[in-house]
């Protein structure tokens, strides 16, 4: 079988440019790592944000390949990969920040330990949408908030990225699950088994009051950032209640959560690819999260249209109005990188 020097890659040289459809040299992976063909990238706000140029917190040295989650197929293995085998199915949350690869292209060199096998009853597409969300949920049930069986979790932005898998995983998890959300997303947030919360019309204190007695929430999850931020300090039980979030930017009063005697966390989840440290349980988290899924406990909300790489400014464009009616995933095709076989 023929063997490629190259691949297809969609290269940002200037913040807030346009993608250059461009051919750059395959990669070889090294000890640890392995290379993947992709058939996925999912699209993500922060991808949005860093080719505007906007995430100083994330920030990927110009020229780069964009794109954080990537869903595809192991096609050769480096020195001291055993979890792995050529023509896996894997997913994970691989690249697009501080200089590492992302996943705009046809292959990409990732550190096995950010990989899991793909869900079974997933597509590629699917597989692709979920790892940056499932990671940052995941981090503040479960890691941080140690969420358990019978408690109440509120999660703010129920019918976001981020706040629909939050939702699944508390409701797998065992708690009685709440979620704040517009109007129209109340039935998408019925769906996946949280009580919807109108944030338009209903106060803070009017839906603790409603679902709690007063007593406020055992965990509480901000998506959303701003004044919901505050507020869920405000809807936090008192004694012993925890608030996460995964947007903690500006100015907060800690006054509200310390009178309930009540405590906060922050996720970050780019941080081990930006440091290099604690990668392995980024894998872990996927893998966790992959018996979810194929027990049916978590699946991710799509959105209908599709895209391929020629469309993928339009991809980053959809999400970046606001307009996504789920999640948005670019489907990466080639016929060169179906026929390629490589050994490290």
């Amino acid at each position: 079988m023929d063997k490629i020097d190259s691949m297809r890659a969609l290269v940002l040289q200037e913040a807030g440019g346009q993608f250059q459809d461009t051919r750059i040299p395959l990669p070889t992976p090294g000890r640890g790592e392995v290379l993947v063909r992709i058939h996925a990238s999912g699209v993500n706000p922060l991808d949005s944000k860093i080719r505007a140029g906007a995430a100083a917190h994330a920030r990927q040295p110009l020229p780069a390949v964009l794109g954080m989650d990537l869903a595809g197929v192991v096609e050769a293995i480096g020195a001291g990969v055993e979890v792995f085998r050529v023509g896996d199915e894997v997913y994970g949350l691989t690249g697009g920040v501080g200089g590492l690869q992302g996943t705009l292209a046809e292959f990409a060199v990732v550190d096995a330990d950010l990989l899991a096998h793909k869900p079974a009853n997933l597509s590629m597409r699917e597989a692709a949408a979920l790892p940056l969300v499932v990671i940052t949920a995941w981090e503040g049930l479960v890691d941080r908030a140690q969420t358990r069986s019978g408690q109440k979790v509120l999660v703010h932005g129920g019918a976001g990225g981020v706040g629909h898998v939050a939702v699944q995983i508390a409701k797998a998890i065992g708690a009685e699950v709440f979620a704040t959300g517009r109007p129209e997303q109340a039935e998408v947030i019925h769906g996946f088994g949280a009580t919807p919360i109108d944030y338009t019309t209903t106060s803070v204190e009017q839906y603790v009051a409603a679902y709690t007695a007063g007593e406020g929430f055992d965990v509480v999850y901000d998506t959303v950032g701003g004044i919901t931020l505050d507020n869920s300090f405000v809807a936090a039980r008192t004694y012993g209640g925890h608030v996460v979030s995964c947007l903690g930017w500006g100015t907060h009063k800690l006054a509200p959560l310390s009178f309930r005697a009540a405590t906060y966390s922050g996720v970050f989840t780019l941080l081990p690819m930006l440091t290099g440290k604690g990668r392995a349980n980024h894998g872990r988290i996927l893998r966790e999260a992959a018996t979810l899924i194929e027990a049916g406990k978590l699946l991710p909300l799509m959105d209908p249209r599709r895209f391929d790489l020629d469309g993928a400014l339009q991809a980053h464009q959809t999400v970046e109005a606001g307009h996504a009616r789920g999640r948005i995933v670019v489907e990466v095709r080639s016929q060169e990188a179906a026929s390629l076989t490589r050994s490290a």
